[in-house]
């Protein structure tokens, strides 16, 4: 029986699946805009530079978006957040193709339809979900909703690839504004109150060797500062900005970047789809090993594997099977940075206040996102290519690695965990 503390494991199950499937639509509307920049700059004639900035506002605004939903969501619940985003993200969307103008882009892909998707995202929905299932089914839970946003990847670029291929790049547009409505019934199960004694880190061994956990009667707003303070904290942003960098140049322009080798625009949506794919795997693997290691120790791990990878791909020659190759690769760890980073935020400040204060770590990644996608268009128009965007790639990469080292979090006891 489900009681007050408690959930069942079917209930338990019913809660992530429905967060999960939100993050399907809202992730995979967000990372398959790349497969627009050609297509509206034919059609409008704004220029690369211009549509890459109205994407880079995007990006600010879909992470600008979460720590404001996430306040809203930790206060008034999550349900009406995620049901004003899907309206939102869907009239965003509809109303793109019919903007010529670049305030009418800006308004519409970079700030409706960006905030409507961060209203249903990472903060709102993992931190929703951590508040009301047990200390050990959450780091599984979130690895699993973050896997839902990488699935959507792979369902809809090579779906929105096919329509853009044949009926146009409008009625693909259309066709996801349509899709991201039906984020609005999967927010029902999210609609029930979190027990008291969820709310606290008191129910997992690990926050307990932290000092900053919030007591009951600790405010939001101090909260924040008490975080704001925090060195490991700081240390988190620092490199989920790297990460942020890296995912928006890839997504707003791993398109051009296979234009430039002279490959059919098959290879980007293909190469985004297995970036989807294997990033499912490595959510999954992320979500599991934040139970048993150490998250500072995952993460570094998988900044630095990204540095290796870059370097690779840019000494391997410009096939079809390297972009595959390389976004298989990359795909492991692609947004497999979030359950460790949300975990660690658990781990240092408990549930409260998690949708808030991890909404402030996707701000900091979504800054880095504005300056992947924006650099990405003017590196291209000043040098013909992304070289030098892929060398500040390489060089973030190894910064954050190493940033992540002196975050303070405890070693994991040795025990087993339990999934969801």
């Amino acid at each position: 029986m489900e009681n007050q503390n408690t959930l069942s494991s079917r209930a338990a199950w019913t809660l992530t699946l429905a967060a999960a499937a939100i993050m399907m639509i809202t992730v995979g509307a967000r990372l398959t805009t790349g497969l627009f920049v050609s297509p509206i700059n034919t059609s409008t004639q704004l220029g690369i530079v211009t549509i890459s900035f109205a994407m880079a506002v995007g990006q600010f605004v879909w992470g600008a978006s979460q720590p404001i939903f996430g306040a809203i969501a930790d206060k008034y619940g999550p349900v009406k957040v995620i049901v004003a985003g899907g309206l939102m993200l869907a009239a965003g969307t509809a109303i793109t193709p019919f903007v010529k103008t670049e305030w009418g882009l800006l308004l519409a892909l970079g700030v409706l339809s960006a905030a409507g998707a961060g209203a249903g995202s990472f903060s709102i929905l993992i931190g929703a979900t951590s508040q009301r299932l047990p200390a050990e089914r959450r780091a599984f839970a979130s690895g699993f909703i973050n896997a839902g946003g990488s699935f959507g990847q792979f369902v809809f670029a090579p779906l929105l690839q096919a329509i853009i291929s044949s009926a146009g790049w409008v009625m693909a547009m259309l066709t996801m504004a349509v899709t991201t409505l039906a984020t609005i019934p999967l927010a029902w199960p999210l609609r029930k109150r979190p027990a008291a004694t969820m709310q606290t880190p008191a129910a997992t061994p690990a926050a307990a060797t932290t000092v900053a956990a919030a007591p009951a009667a600790m405010g939001l707003g101090e909260q924040v500062r008490i975080a704001l303070r925090d060195p490991s904290y700081l240390f988190l942003h620092a490199g989920f900005f790297t990460c942020g960098f890296h995912i928006a140049f890839l997504v707003t322009h791993l398109p051009g970047e296979v234009a430039l080798c002279n490959l059919p625009a098959g290879v980007s949506a293909t190469s985004l789809a297995l970036i989807g794919l294997f990033n499912i795997a490595g959510s999954l693997t992320a979500g599991m090993l934040s139970s048993r290691y150490r998250m500072k120790s995952l993460l570094a791990l998988m900044y630095a594997s990204r540095a290796a990878m870059i370097v690779i791909y840019l000494m391997a020659p410009k096939t079809a099977m390297t972009f595959y190759v390389f976004a298989a690769a990359l795909g492991f760890t692609w947004l497999a940075t979030v359950p460790p980073t949300a975990g660690l935020v658990g781990k240092l400040f408990g549930t409260r206040y998690l949708s808030t204060l991890f909404g402030l770590t996707l701000l900091s990644h979504q800054i880095g996102g504005f300056f992947g996608a924006w650099l990405g268009g003017l590196a291209f128009v000043r040098f013909g290519n992304y070289n030098w965007m892929w060398y500040i790639d390489i060089v973030l990469a190894l910064a954050a690695a190493l940033i992540n080292l002196p975050i303070r979090e405890a070693h994991i006891p040795a025990r087993t965990a339990t999934a969801v």
